[in-house]
């Protein structure tokens, strides 16, 4: 068969509406594609600038398909799972040849008595699994945008509340019940619909979206016939949010990507980045203390992603107490990006500190520490050997900066509670 061109393309009539489109080769599934208009998405691929915005390796595949078929799907979100599952199950080339899959995202349940939902990267996956520490029930992915995943849950949370590593710890859990992000655990009816809830989410995320709608249509009647009308009517907006899912969210997300069709925003997006944040703290004698977090994204400096912290007063000069309020502080930030890998100036002890205080946040997020000698030049790092081999030169990059930006941020508090004994 001859290759598709644009005349063809035009034969085919794809509709305007959400879905998943294959680029096949004598049957066999070359690219797997998910779009908010099947019709302009696909239309995109023969642009006259596609080299220049999709690279080389993407006009290579439309070159060598000779057929494109499609799949329609009720919303974007259900085309984003089902395009997860298929490229799970196919492991289309050009897919793996156009992002190293293991920077791609997975969705995790866990085996605990209250399950957790949580993202998490494909390498940190992998650490985990070979860990086994981590009680997996299910994974779904892989998700291309971490961006557009998180978007996602936030949508699949408001109907099945589930509990995720910022609502697990005991500080945060209470809001994201009042909230409706969380649900009731505290007796055994509650753990029993949770239980449900997560059923439904794995359901959900299967792309088994109809025998969901029928399962909750059961526990509808049967709510109904036991007269728990509460619980019958919450179903029923449910099942209604189910099949009118509202992706405004996603769509925007779409839309981004498609305006921008760039290789090169895959490779810097620092939602599917490994991304590495520094912490550090620069004080005089304990006054003026300040905290701050940088990011190395891929290797490449992420200036934009810098934060600072005036650290309490009554701290001093107790940098333990000093590195506990900068994770804390950063951690509620449940809007930023998390890490896969934090940073810390300091030795044993402030390695184990940062652990402890990630695993008060029930978050699983690798930490090494730079260890530095008296003219604070690095001399050696803790934690995981092959994290540390991989990813050495961004690691020390990263300490680097972060003890740069620090003493900047302190000098110039400092600049401006005294200005002429600084200058």
């Amino acid at each position: 068969m001859s290759p598709v061109n644009i005349q063809s393309f035009e034969k085919l009539n794809l509709p305007d509406t959400p879905g998943i489109y294959f680029w096949k080769q004598a049957g066999r599934i070359l690219y797997i594609g998910k779009a908010t208009s099947l019709y302009d998405r696909v239309r995109s691929y023969f642009s006259p600038d596609l080299i220049k915005t999709r690279g080389p390796r993407i006009v290579d595949m439309v070159f060598k398909s000779d057929s494109i078929e499609w799949l329609e799907t009720d919303s974007i979100l259900e085309a984003m799972i089902a395009e997860a599952n298929l490229i799970k199950k196919h492991w289309p080339d050009y897919n793996v040849k156009e992002k190293d899959d293991r920077s791609w995202n997975y969705v995790v349940i866990t085996r605990d008595k209250f399950p957790l939902v949580f993202t998490i990267r494909g390498r940190t996956l992998d650490i985990e699994k070979k860990k086994k520490e981590l009680k997996i029930r299910a994974t779904f992915g892989p998700f291309t945008n971490g961006s557009a995943l998180r978007e996602g849950l936030k949508i699949i949370r408001k109907m099945f509340p589930f509990i995720d590593r910022h609502s697990s710890t005991k500080h945060t859990s209470n809001f994201y019940r009042q909230i409706g992000l969380a649900p009731n655990v505290s007796n055994e009816e509650a753990r029993l619909l949770y239980k449900k809830n997560i059923d439904h989410i794995i359901l959900f995320f299967g792309g088994k979206k109809q025998k969901l709608v029928k399962i909750l249509e059961r526990e509808m009647n049967e709510y109904a016939r036991t007269r728990e009308f509460e619980r019958a009517a919450e179903t029923k907006r449910k099942i209604f949010s189910l099949n009118h899912i509202r992706d405004v969210a996603l769509i925007r997300e779409d839309a981004e990507i498609f305006s921008k069709l760039d290789s090169k925003s895959d490779k810097t997006s620092q939602a599917s980045s490994w991304r590495i944040e520094a912490y550090d703290i620069a004080h005089f004698s304990g006054k003026e203390s300040v905290g701050v977090m940088t990011v190395i994204c891929d290797g490449e400096i992420a200036k934009n992603e810098y934060r600072k912290f005036k650290l309490s007063p009554g701290i001093g000069n107790n940098d333990i107490a000093s590195l506990r309020e900068i994770i804390n502080r950063r951690l509620n930030h449940s809007e930023w990006v998390m890490p896969d890998l934090i940073v810390i100036d300091g030795g044993q002890s402030q390695f184990n500190l940062a652990r402890k205080v990630l695993r008060e946040h029930s978050l699983n997020i690798s930490v090494v520490s730079v260890v530095k000698n008296d003219r604070h030049k690095p001399v050696d790092i803790l934690g995981d050997a092959t994290i540390i081999t991989e990813h050495k030169k961004s690691i020390l990059l990263a300490n680097s900066e972060a003890h740069r930006f620090a003493l900047a941020y302190h000098r110039k508090l400092r600049r401006m509670r005294n200005p002429k004994r600084i200058a």
